[in-house]
Parts: C-alpha cells; structure tokens; sequence
C-alpha cells in the first residue's frame, strides 16, 4: 500500500499485522480523494478507526491542515504510529474507542472540516445511529463526513447522503453537512 498522490505520493506504508484490520485500497483511495478534491486543501481531519492511517496520511499529503487518528486496535496504532514516523508527520494519536473519541472532542469543543469512518465491516451497520449522534458534535460548518464500509452491510449515519459509490464490494458514501 501506498500514498497516492501530493507531497508523500509513491511513499510505502506499513499495514496492521493481522486481519483485523482492512486497508482502504490504493485505487479506492485515489478515487475518493478525486471526488473530494480540492476541499481537503486546510481540512482539520478526524480519521475514526484509522488502521495504517492510509485515508487521513493521504489527506494530510494533499494538503490538510491538521489530521487526529482514532483507532483502539494496539497493532493499527503500532502501524499507523511507524507511518508517521517514516514520513516525519506530526499528528496527534489517539489510541481510544471512537465513540470515546468523540466524546472527548466534543468536551474539547473540537472541530473538523473532514471526517474519515472506516469501521470494521462486521460492526459498520450497527454503529451509524452512536456515531451520528457522537459526529454532530464535532462538525464544522460544511463538514464532510466520508464513510466506507461493505455494500450488504453499510454505515447508515443519520446525516444526509451527497454522493455514494460503488467499488466492488466496497460502498463509500459522503455526507455533507
């Protein structure tokens, strides 16, 4: 796996040991961000479940302003922990369930332009009405939230759908705020 595109493109980056954790795929990842565009230039970033940290290192390379990993999972933090180091990124890890994760940003009145939420697929259905509620808190005005998970089984969130697409069996779905 690598970054894809902007000032860390072509970089490797290491993955969780395990299957655990599920990486976003490069070409998966170079169609969201195409999507995206250029309103990741300056985004603060909030990266739930972040595993390697794939999606919120490839938005920091493309010019985020600042990006917050959440992942509870010891290895992922080991991996995304050696991916930051590698590419000499200062970014603040956060080693914690997300719906903790949300609390306490919420309590810090914390605020993101962009939202990653890439749950494991096996909990990604049961888990939109906790975290829609936890996210709320924590969005800026015109936030985007991006949330991937499996086509059968997705993220419901209860904020509204601006675009979704389809990538085998992977669904990504962007709700704009």
């Amino acid at each position: 796996m690598r970054v894809v595109a902007g000032l860390y493109g072509g970089r490797r980056l290491v993955t969780p040991a395990g299957r655990e954790t599920r990486p976003t795929s490069d070409r998966v990842r170079e169609a969201l961000f195409s999507v995206l565009g250029p309103s990741v230039g300056g985004a603060r970033v909030l990266d739930l479940f972040a595993g390697s940290g794939a999606l919120g290192i490839e938005a920091l390379s493309r010019g985020a302003g600042s990006a917050v990993f959440v992942d509870r999972s010891h290895r992922a933090i080991a991996a995304l922990r050696a991916n930051l180091a590698a590419l000499a990124i200062d970014a603040d890890v956060r080693p914690i369930e997300a719906r903790a994760a949300l609390r306490t940003a919420s309590a810090r009145r914390e605020a993101y332009d962009l939202v990653f939420l890439d749950p494991p697929y096996r909990h990604a259905a049961e888990l939109g009405r906790e975290l829609s509620e936890g996210l709320t808190a924590v969005l800026a005005p015109g936030a985007r939230v991006v949330t991937e998970s499996d086509r059968r089984a997705a993220v419901a969130l209860d904020l509204p759908i601006a675009d979704e697409r389809r990538y085998g069996d992977t669904v990504i779905r962007i709700h704009d705020i």
